[in-house]
């Protein structure tokens, strides 16, 4: 198996890319059966549906622990080929291990700003789960996928819909919100956010403007696991998320209401749904399918 740890994208990483590494990387590996498991039904919803083909050259953008780009391996075959591209070096390095247990000859992963390019013209298919949100510019981040397939290549990728639909990320930061304030506009955060491609006019002139066509949207409604345990679901929801970052900008004063917050939380929490599994709660996306025009 071909497995790189390391790629040279251009220019230095930026301060978002430290951030990711440097604050939320370590949140997210401690939590990772949460969000690899947690999003389990919406790939289940989404991956038989993706225009994916036998001996396709794939790239799964923000690949994150490698879980999706694992799915696109074997649905590629022996004849493809996946690279996973993450900014965060613990999540490839962990996608890495993962994929040398598993002994796939197809799949390979390396670290880098895809924002900053990842080659061109060489994949038939594009992916990210839950990646593009995070841009720090969408149209660009957006162009450099599209540069980076074939003429006529196809795409999909899948983002969050409104704060609305999403009450798995938003009740539990309404609720620290009224304990603790709300972070400033200096607070350090994770790029645009999770909701940035929520709004489906935007998010289509983003892409037109990146140079894609045949664009579509498909709503998908899928629950998600929060935690396993009441307890654990509130750890998770501080440490990561619109809760998260609540309460990490709130610093001392966070820590000093700690107990007030949780208390609030367990509140919360009490009547979600509840199985052998976790906890779970509602959550909806866009499935965003387009083509690189074949005249390119």
């Amino acid at each position: 198996m071909n497995v790189h740890n390391t790629l040279t994208f251009r220019g230095e990483p930026s301060p978002l890319v430290d951030f990711w590494n440097d604050v939320l990387a370590p949140k997210f590996m401690t939590y990772r059966h949460i969000l690899v498991g947690g999003l389990s039904r919406h790939s289940a919803e989404i991956m038989p549906v993706l225009d994916i083909r036998s001996g396709d050259k794939a790239l799964d953008v923000g690949c994150g622990f490698g879980d999706t780009a694992v799915e696109l391996a074997l649905r590629v075959g022996p004849g493809g080929d996946v690279l996973g591209v993450d900014c965060c070096a613990a999540f490839i390095d962990h996608a890495a291990q993962m994929a040398a247990l598993s002994e796939m000859q197809n799949l390979r992963f390396t670290c880098g700003d895809v924002e900053q390019s990842v080659g061109t013209g060489a994949f038939d298919f594009v992916f990210a789960r839950f990646g593009t949100m995070f841009f720090a510019n969408p149209v660009a981040g957006l162009c450099a996928m599209r540069a980076a397939m074939r003429p006529g290549g196809r795409m999909a990728h899948i983002v969050w819909r409104s704060r609305a639909d999403n009450p798995w990320l938003i009740a539990a930061r309404d609720v620290v919100q009224t304990i603790l304030p709300k972070p400033g506009e200096d607070a350090l955060t994770c790029g645009p956010g999770p909701f940035s491609m929520a709004d489906e006019t935007t998010t289509r002139a983003q892409m037109v403007a990146a140079g894609f066509t045949d664009i579509a949207f498909k709503r998908i409604d899928a629950k998600v696991m929060v935690g396993r345990t009441i307890e654990e679901a509130i750890a998770f929801q501080l440490a990561i998320g619109p809760a998260g970052e609540t309460f990490r900008e709130a610093g001392a004063l966070g820590e000093e209401r700690r107990a007030e917050v949780e208390a609030a939380l367990a509140e919360m929490f009490a009547p979600v749904e509840k199985n052998e599994q976790g906890l779970w709660m509602d959550s909806s996306s866009w499935l965003i399918t387009a083509r690189n025009p074949a005249d390119t």
